[in-house]
């Protein structure tokens, strides 16, 4: 008798991917829509969540986003915000939700993006922060960084000509700068204060943008889950949401 696989049986593989209890207090990574003992048929993986993407798929099926949908309680659904109006069209539509998101970044989001996007070995890693020896000019690296994340403008922080260490967190790593023990910090959401920081502190900076460095989590879940899918015969599909902003 084949073995029908719940919302349960993917959310235990998917924490042995990568410990649900690793995320950041502030986090909401897990079961965001559905029950554990849901079933479904089909599996899609996007960064986050729109309208077109939730139209687009299949009543019962799974959703695995990045970004929760949800990070703090609501206290009222009125079809008013981005939650709120996507969750009346989820919850239509029986689809689950289940977020991985700074679990993955820790465990494997960061590194991916380091070694198989841009090219780098990772010589160590911190939490969030994965580093890594070099020896290229900064304006060569900036060439190297358009070219491989496929960039058209770069906002940077020039604060040294030779780069011999760099360090790497996806989406917003701002915030980590004080921590930062390198000649170029690559990360997204580049403030303008953050920007004075780094040149007080003689760290580069090539701002790699939030959404054009974490689109990569889309071909990297698929090929974790790829052998699990195929296993248990569910199809699984990679879909992408829309960037928010438009670059003129």
């Amino acid at each position: 008798m084949e073995k029908i696989i719940t919302i349960q049986d993917i959310y235990d593989y998917l924490d042995k991917l990568s410990p649900f209890d690793t995320q950041e207090k502030w986090d909401n990574s897990g079961l965001i829509v559905g029950n554990m003992d849901d079933t479904f048929h089909k599996v899609y993986i996007s960064l986050d969540l729109d309208k077109i993407l939730i139209k687009n798929c299949d009543k019962g099926s799974l959703i695995i986003t990045h970004h929760p949908l949800i990070f703090s309680g609501l206290k009222q659904i009125n079809y008013d915000s981005y939650s709120t109006k996507l969750l009346r069209l989820i919850i239509k539509k029986d689809i689950k939700i289940i977020s991985m998101h700074t679990n993955i970044d820790k465990s494997h989001l960061n590194r991916y993006v380091f070694e198989k996007i841009l090219g780098f070995e990772v010589t160590k890693e911190l939490d969030f922060i994965c580093y890594g020896k070099i020896n290229i000019n900064f304006n060569s690296l900036c060439r190297l960084i358009k070219e491989r994340l496929n960039l058209d403008v770069l906002h940077t922080v020039k604060a040294k000509e030779d780069i011999k260490t760099i360090a790497l967190t996806t989406g917003s790593g701002g915030s980590l700068l004080p921590y930062i023990k390198a000649d170029c910090f690559l990360t997204g959401d580049i403030k303008y204060h953050e920007a004075m920081e780094a040149q007080s502190r003689k760290i580069s900076i090539i701002d790699i943008k939030h959404y054009e460095s974490e689109i990569h989590f889309s071909p990297l879940m698929m090929g974790l889950l790829r052998n699990y899918l195929k296993k248990n015969k569910i199809k699984g599909i990679i879909a992408t949401s829309k960037n928010p902003f438009e670059y003129k």
